[in-house]
């Protein structure tokens, strides 16, 4: 059974919270060679159509958003669909201009600390609307380190600096998939598809899929007799989740393998979802 802090969040779910926004801000901080604050403005973020100006700017939002939720406040964002999701980001860019790196990493590790602190006041059982339907607080908090995992990986990518995910972390962020994952399958990718996965992270957990002429469930638990095994490293899972890499390249070096009945199913394991 998962040991939990204050009764709300999963233990070491809070700090890992706190220690990625914290990372976060460090990324942004960074300097130039010449010593000079990094131009965030303009500097693209890969595989995004945003700078990373935007992308800072979007979580800092993201983490006021969750903030918000976590004290119990309703904030309506999109309809859930990962296309709803993305002009809601657009909208809420529009009328935010902030794109300074020092002011977004304030914001971000700021808004982080509380929601952690409206978090710790919530009925550990309640349901709490969120963009993705209602959510107990520990999966909310989940929510919220995913997010700062995936964006903190392109602001680290963009400005060439390490970046913060690990195995611990990325474990955390499971309770959040599982849950999300029925509603960001896609459409036209899971259509008519019947099979049965075991996802399992080396020295981590298991989870399990099974799609049903197109319909999607998740279990914490994997089946028992699955067509397809996928076994991962668990950063790679996760930048696989989010759409941060390509899954040839990632089975290529090893960092993801699949059997089972199916196997030539594991790469076309994390197109059936759409990161929204």
């Amino acid at each position: 059974m998962t040991r939990r802090t204050g009764g709300v969040l999963p233990e070491g779910l809070a700090e890992a919270i706190r220690g990625t926004a914290g990372d976060i801000a460090a990324v942004l901080r960074t300097t130039a060679p010449d010593g000079r604050a990094a131009d965030t403005g303009r500097l693209p973020v890969p595989r995004s159509t945003w700078t990373v100006g935007e992308a800072a700017a979007h979580l800092a939002q993201a983490n006021e958003l969750m903030a918000d939720l976590a004290a119990g406040r309703e904030r309506p964002y999109g309809d859930g669909t990962p296309g709803s999701l993305a002009g809601a980001n657009e909208r809420a860019l529009a009328g935010f201009a902030e794109r300074a790196p020092g002011p977004l990493a304030e914001m971000i590790t700021a808004q982080a600390a509380a929601f952690l602190a409206g978090v710790g006041e919530r009925d550990p059982e309640e349901r709490l609307a969120t963009p993705l339907g209602r959510m107990s607080p520990a999966v909310l908090g989940s929510y919220l380190l995913t997010h700062m995992l995936g964006h903190g990986y392109d602001l680290a990518l963009a400005l060439d600096r390490p970046h913060m995910l690990d195995a611990r972390r990325v474990e955390f962020t499971l309770p959040f998939l599982i849950e999300a994952m029925p509603r960001v399958a896609d459409p036209a990718a899971v259509a008519g598809l019947t099979a049965s996965f075991a996802v399992r992270l080396r020295t981590g957990p298991s989870f399990g899929v099974t799609l049903t002429d197109g319909a999607v469930r998740t279990d914490r638990r994997p089946p028992a007799r699955p067509d397809c095994t996928i076994l991962t490293e668990p950063v790679a899972f996760l930048l696989l989740a989010l759409g941060r890499v390509d899954p040839w390249p990632v089975i290529a070096r090893g960092k993801a393998l699949g059997w089972g009945r199916k196997p030539w199913l594991a790469p076309r394991f994390p197109r059936l979802f759409r990161a929204p």
